[in-house]
């Protein structure tokens, strides 16, 4: 093989690998940006749907306490009117108070606790006690006809001064190092009917409702006085848990959150949220703890799918780059062939072609670089989301993703096919064949499709201008000025702006006036050939006006011979 055909195979050979290491990034990008948006995706969701869970229970949870709660105080409010109950307190009778109160609460005391779902309307107590005037509880001279409690519990039971208003609270009864049982409580305030102070409180004990725990492995409990209570936890698991409650509710003053933890080498998403705001009481919190498996393994089983589609992907791109260089390497071959007989040749065509060697050399910069460089990587990456949107196993979001991406592929385009024609009109290749073109009947046009555009605003539409307004030029260069100059308007207006389209014509000239508001200062490739276009037609493109909020352009086309009035 001589020395020329080793450079041009090696010349091919470089080209091949520049093209396949472009499509490749591209390929493991796409892959890596939709993992990335999936995994997110999955993530969210599975949190979303595990607090929507846990304020779903909540909430039924406090439908029943409200329920409780109501019936209490109005039994409550009903013993508070009772006259010996007011004298046994204001006299401070103690051994005549709870006697009297014991005949009013039999029932509440007495009997069996109802099943949660007839909670709300069977009121079950499991121990009352009244509070002095200080707010320390007075002790009862038979604890055991009054529910019995023992000395720490009784102690959390009072209160630094009488409440005004209902307060809930949680004590620990039997408390200690193994944990104990939680009681809700509720405490309401008894008023002097004299005075319409208030001179006791009636605090009243309940066993707390809890949600029903659904979900596999889903375990709810209570956290109070820097204490979690979760029997279904071991009890190593439940200190660990109730340290990290502390520190999360200690750091941040919201109400309910959410963190993650693990139990057991598992990984959990625990939730939290405050059940007695503005009480008088210590704070309580409702904890649930929601096992994490199911959603990752569904996020292991999507990162397996998304991973499949991008080595299909980058199989396609690898073939694909083969048959692209096998394809753009032939003329290149062809080309390369140096026989006597091509040197000849370009030797005897070498004056003709002087004039116009740099012509040509303009000319393949930007069409070769353009095309080869920059057209054929997009129609690879378009050809591949348009593979990825043909499958049917992606989510909805993952699909939204690919077409958003597919869009600006084309847009992306656009701008090469604005640039090619540049580099047309720089080599001098763009030739125009002038006819009278209704201008009038342009603007009309795109005028009607500038609001069906993408991303349109809402703008208010000014227009000014005769009806048959002719201009000297070729109709397809032409529309493409007044469609740049529109959609530049559109592009950099603010929503609830204006465009102004204004035109005036003579027997020499016609001038289109184009103005809007803006919203931000700018303009790209396309104003820069739709003044290159308009010189080319023997015209000019100008700014003739950008302050406060305003922009106009200006673009004036020679005028059709013989065609239009004097305006």
């Amino acid at each position: 093989m001589s020395a020329p055909d080793q450079a041009r195979d090696k010349d091919v050979a470089s080209f091949r690998t520049r093209l396949f290491t472009a499509i490749m990034i591209i390929v493991a990008a796409l892959t890596a940006l939709g993992l990335y948006l999936a995994q997110r995706k999955v993530t969210a969701d599975a949190e979303r749907n595990l607090q929507e869970n846990f304020q779903a229970e909540l909430s039924a949870l406090h439908k029943l306490e409200e329920l409780r709660h109501a019936a209490l105080a109005d039994r409550c409010n009903a013993l508070a009117a009772k006259s010996r109950i007011h004298a046994a307190i204001e006299d401070n009778a103690i051994d005549l108070l709870y006697p009297s109160a014991k005949d009013e609460l039999r029932d509440l005391m007495e009997g069996e606790e109802p099943p949660p779902e007839q909670g709300a309307q069977s009121l079950h107590a499991t121990f009352y006690r009244f509070l002095d005037g200080t707010g320390s509880v007075l002790k009862p001279p038979n604890p055991k006809e009054v529910g019995p409690l023992d000395a720490k519990a009784e102690d959390q039971l009072s209160l630094t001064k009488l409440p005004e208003t209902q307060q809930i609270g949680y004590v620990q009864e039997n408390g200690g190092t193994d944990g104990g049982a939680v009681a809700e409580v509720l405490a309401v305030p008894i008023f002097s009917t004299d005075t319409g102070d208030v001179i006791s409180t009636l605090v009243v004990g309940f066993k707390p409702f809890q949600p029903k725990e659904a979900g596999a492995g889903m375990k709810s409990g209570i956290w109070v006085n820097g204490q979690l209570h979760l029997p279904s936890l071991p009890k190593s698991a439940e200190a660990s848990l109730s340290e990290k409650i502390a520190n999360a509710v200690a750091d941040s003053d919201r109400a309910e959150s959410k963190f993650r933890v693990n139990v057991d080498s598992t990984p959990q998403l625990l939730f939290y949220k405050r059940l007695n705001p503005d009480s008088l009481f210590p704070p309580a919190y409702e904890i649930c703890v929601y096992p994490l498996a199911d959603s990752m393994a569904q996020l292991h089983r999507l990162r397996w799918q998304i991973g499949g589609a991008g080595a299909l992907l980058l199989l396609g791109g690898f073939v694909a780059s083969h048959l692209v260089a096998l394809r753009f390497s032939a003329p290149v071959k062809k080309l390369a062939l140096d026989s006597e007989e091509n040197r000849a040749r370009r030797q005897r065509a070498e004056a003709a072609l002087a004039s116009t060697a740099e012509e040509l050399e303009r000319s393949t910069r930007y069409s070769a670089d353009a095309s080869h460089q920059l057209k054929s990587p997009v129609t690879v990456l378009r050809v591949g989301i348009e593979s990825l949107l043909a499958r049917e196993d992606f989510k909805q979001e993952i699909y939204e993703e690919l077409s958003a991406l597919l869009h600006q592929t084309h847009r992306l385009t656009g701008v090469i096919d604005e640039l090619l024609l540049l580099s047309r009109m720089d080599a001098g290749h763009l030739q125009i064949a002038s006819t009278p073109v209704n201008l009038s009947h342009l603007i009309h046009e795109w005028l009607d499709d500038l609001g069906a555009l993408p991303d349109s605003p809402d703008v208010k539409i000014e227009k000014e201008f005769p009806v048959g307004l002719f201009v000297a030029g070729e109709r397809q260069y032409t529309s493409l000025i007044v469609q740049n100059l529109l959609e530049n308007a559109r592009k950099y207006n603010r929503p609830g702006g204006r465009i102004r389209v204004s035109a005036r014509g003579n027997a020499a000239d016609v001038v289109l006036t184009i103005g809007n508001t803006a919203a931000a200062s700018g303009h790209g490739i396309g104003l820069n050939l739709a003044r290159e276009l308009a010189r080319l037609h023997g015209g000019d493109l100008r700014l003739v006006r950008s302050e406060n909020d305003w922009t106009e352009f200006e673009v004036r086309f020679p005028a059709a011979d013989g065609v239009n009035a004097i305006a």
